[in-house]
């Protein structure tokens, strides 16, 4: 998947990148050759694992346009990393923040699957 022409590649500021790349460290609980899953090192649930693309694309909006096939793919990982980690049959939330006003702090596209407990309900 090659990145829109607007979109800024891979860099080496870029956390996501680096994991992918093997250069941080993380606890690696899926990969396929389209997407990482690794363990949030700040979890707010008792499963937080975050789902990138292995290309660098900076929110979800921009991979939907750019790899919807990606987007995807991260879906389906995120399915069978809730079944591996004990979470698909009591149900479990997936969130994309796209901008700093939703959060995004890594502005690489990534998903957050969270579990493990009763989630409070979104307005």
């Amino acid at each position: 998947m090659e990145p829109a022409a607007t979109e800024p590649a891979a860099t080496a500021d870029c956390a996501f990148c680096r994991i992918v790349a093997g250069e941080l460290p993380a606890e690696v609980v899926h990969r396929t050759t389209t997407t990482l899953a690794f363990r949030d090192i700040e979890p707010q649930a008792p499963t937080h694992v975050v789902l990138v693309p292995t290309t660098h694309v900076p929110h979800a909006a921009a991979l939907a346009t750019a790899a919807p096939g990606v987007l995807d793919d991260l879906f389906r990982a995120a399915g069978e990393v809730a079944a591996a980690e004990g979470v698909a049959d009591g149900g479990y939330r997936l969130v994309f923040n796209t901008g700093p006003d939703a959060g995004q702090t890594v502005h690489h596209a990534h998903l957050h699957l969270l579990g493990g407990r009763p989630l409070a309900r979104l307005a």
